[in-house]
């Protein structure tokens, strides 16, 4: 998802009123998790991307574990003190890398298979004076299964569950939550499985997302499109639309990668926590926003702490 997931405030239209899932749990007791893929991210700040034949050198690199999956679970993770996170990793060194890397690093309860024989996927990104981010990513995409040795029972009664990828057996798992929220890049399993989730959440720029809410067709509760520095729109069931504008920035932008996928782990979040979806998507603003302000996916994601 594009940088363009930083945005949130108020409805003009449509405006939903009350919480938009009941509050079941106290808030000690709320579980959130990820469902999903993970990438090896490497990082490269430049002045400006590189034209064809150009070289250009980097002023700064770094590497991380990252990738929809891995990132929107340790935004939730910052936010509810604790996150499962279920995904696959490459069967290589890289892949248990990350894995240790997300739970020793960020907190993450991990629950994680080594997929027999393949490699650990990757990304390079360039990262532009602009707070731009350029990803090409390298290799295959790993998304976990339902039949895999995984605790899947620590979804049952989830307050909410974010979803950017797995098979139909992971994603009746998924559904198990209270609330279920999914990335419209990857919608197979969903579809295979028949199960629709309650939010679907694409970016505007993104074809490939959109493209995955057209296919999922009519009812989630809520399909939500991220426009960038223009903020948003939503489009509910019913047929009812509202918008957003963005959210105050905390400081100068410095890197843009990460910003969507800690928008919708705010939004998870929020949802799952009970907020109405106005308040929800402004608590996925501020995500996005902070996320922009720090370097790399994890500098300045938004915490308990600052809400």
């Amino acid at each position: 998802m594009s940088s363009g997931t930083a945005g949130g405030g108020r409805f003009r239209e449509g405006e939903p009123s009350g919480r938009a899932f009941p509050e079941r749990t106290k808030p000690a007791a709320r579980r959130f998790a990820v469902v999903g893929h993970i990438e090896w991210l490497d990082f490269a700040v430049v002045d400006h991307l590189p034209a064809p034949g150009e070289i250009v050198t980097a002023e700064e690199q770094f590497a991380v574990p990252a990738g929809g999956g891995a990132v929107a679970a340790v935004q939730l993770r910052r936010l509810a003190g604790r996150a499962d996170f279920f995904t696959v990793v490459g069967d290589d060194e890289l892949g248990a890398r990350a894995r240790r890397s997300l739970a020793a690093d960020h907190g993450l309860d991990v629950h994680a298979t080594a997929r027999a024989g393949r490699a650990q996927r990757r990304a390079f990104t360039h990262l532009d004076r602009n707070a731009e981010r350029t990803i090409t990513v390298l290799g295959e995409r790993l998304v976990p299964r339902g039949e895999e040795p995984l605790p899947w029972e620590r979804l049952d009664g989830a307050d909410a569950v974010y979803w950017t990828g797995g098979d139909a057996g992971a994603a009746r798992a998924a559904r198990r939550a209270r609330v279920l929220v999914a990335s419209g890049r990857a919608p197979e399993g969903l579809i295979d499985a028949g199960v629709m989730p309650d939010v679907v959440i694409a970016s505007a720029s993104d074809e490939k997302e959109r493209a995955g809410i057209a296919t999922l067709g009519p009812g989630p509760r809520w399909t939500v499109v991220t426009d960038g520095a223009r903020g948003g729109t939503y489009t509910a069931a019913d047929g009812s639309t509202g918008r957003w504008q963005t959210a105050p920035l905390p400081g100068a932008p410095v890197d843009a990668y990460g910003c969507g996928d800690s928008f919708a782990a705010g939004l998870t979040y929020g949802l799952g926590a009970g907020l109405a979806l106005d308040a929800a998507l402004a608590l996925a603003a501020r995500c996005g926003a902070w996320c922009l302000c720090g370097r790399g996916p994890y500098g300045n994601q938004l915490s308990a702490a600052d809400l």
